[in-house]
């Protein structure tokens, strides 16, 4: 067993659930969207629909590994917010986000949130057996498949009807990107999630043809990694390392090739996942947690609390998937005792956005806004929880 899975457990369930719970908008429904610093909770923020689908996955989650029914019904409450005000009726698809008071504010329709939407809707149906949550699951699977891609793949941004547009949302680091590895990567993690509880034929064949993309047009097997923004024919734009999205991809592909089910597949995806893992290790880990990325050379070494988390989980996925790898469930653990004692805000115990490599965090990072939530750090807990049970 890995050694700190019952302070993880601990961590989730007396720490990261709670904190959240209380932003709970029982008046206008959802969650509230800003945090500061100083915890000052914005009832009047923005509401990212990206932000409330996470919570909603989380809480999904959270209570399927602690049987605890007020998270079922944290999960209702957030589906409910999903389906009655973050869909748009009119055109479809879901918007990118909403006013504090549930009305649409950024009307954009974004691939990457039509996923998020879907990887929510999904892990809600397995818990609450609610068939209209799967029907729009496949729905928004429909509208990805028929608005969101052309023949070479997934585009990234839309009008509210569906008319294409420049990519602010998901392009950084000074380029313009018309595919991002991001996107794919999480219209995967949907895809894999409505696979596992519907088992449709036509999900199936998109996440082969997704695992095939990776394989073939983002994962660079000369520099051991994969790129990160493409033109439309899947040219890379930047020379650019992320490190956090190379060890989440790493255990994210394990997962889906488990869940496809597919031993092909699994031949064809596990030396790449292996691979993207033992160059992590070796290139970006410093002993105990993990830079943020690369450009031309060049280190970005803010540690991003996303980061941390994924890196936790690639480690010991690595290290379950070949156990002679001993120093990546070392590395997980290193990983955890400098999240314990550095990423986690002592106050709220909340994680901190940023911090530096000794651990002081960047003051003045917001604790939650559209971006930040409990998706990736409540995964961690709930992913070691879960491994912690087959062992």
């Amino acid at each position: 067993m890995f050694k700190y899975k019952e302070e993880i457990e601990h961590h989730l369930i007396y720490d990261i659930i709670p904190f959240w719970k209380k932003l709970r908008d029982d008046t206008y429904g959802g969650y509230y969207g800003y945090v500061s610093f100083d915890l000052d909770i914005d009832e009047k923020a923005v509401k990212g629909c990206i932000l409330n689908n996470r919570i909603t996955w989380f809480f999904a989650n959270a209570y399927d590994v602690t049987a605890d029914d007020t998270l079922l019904a944290e999960a209702r409450h957030g589906y409910e917010f999903l389906r009655d005000k973050c869909v748009d009726t009119k055109f479809g698809g879901v918007y990118w986000s909403l006013k504090y008071d549930g009305t649409p504010e950024d009307t954009t329709k974004h691939t990457y949130n039509q996923a998020f939407a879907i990887y929510a809707l999904s892990s809600y149906y397995a818990v609450s057996h609610d068939p209209e949550a799967l029907n729009l699951a496949y729905e928004l699977f429909d509208l990805i498949e028929e608005k969101c891609r052309d023949e070479e793949g997934y585009l990234e941004a839309f009008t509210r009807d569906f008319r294409p547009e420049s990519n602010e949302k998901l392009s950084e680091n000074g380029v313009m990107a018309e595919r991002t590895m991001n996107t794919l990567l999480h219209v995967f993690e949907a895809y894999t999630e409505l696979y596992r509880v519907g088992q449709n034929a036509r999900v199936g064949e998109k996440l082969k043809w997704i695992l095939d993309t990776f394989a073939d047009k983002i994962y660079n097997p000369e520099l051991h990694r994969q790129e990160v923004f493409f033109d439309a024919h899947y040219t890379s734009l930047i020379d650019l390392h992320s490190y956090g999205h190379d060890i989440e991809t790493a255990w994210l592909i394990d997962r889906g090739t488990k869940v496809l089910g597919d031993s092909a597949y699994e031949e064809k995806l596990t030396p790449i996942t292996r691979d993207l893992t033992a160059n992590i290790y070796k290139t970006a880990f410093d002993g105990h947690s993990l830079a943020n990325e690369c450009e031309s050379g060049v280190v970005d070494t803010k540690r991003v609390w996303w980061v941390q988390a994924e890196t936790l989980i690639g480690f010991l996925n690595g290290y379950e998937r070949d156990p002679a790898h001993k120093e990546y469930l070392e590395a997980a653990g290193a990983e955890w005792e400098f999240i314990r004692d550095h990423v986690i805000d002592p106050r709220c115990r909340e994680w901190y956005m940023h911090v530096d490599p000794q651990g002081n965090p960047e003051r003045g990072r917001p604790i939650v806004e559209p971006w930040k939530c409990p998706y990736h750090n409540g995964r961690m807990c709930i992913e070691v929880m879960r491994r912690g049970e087959k062992e």
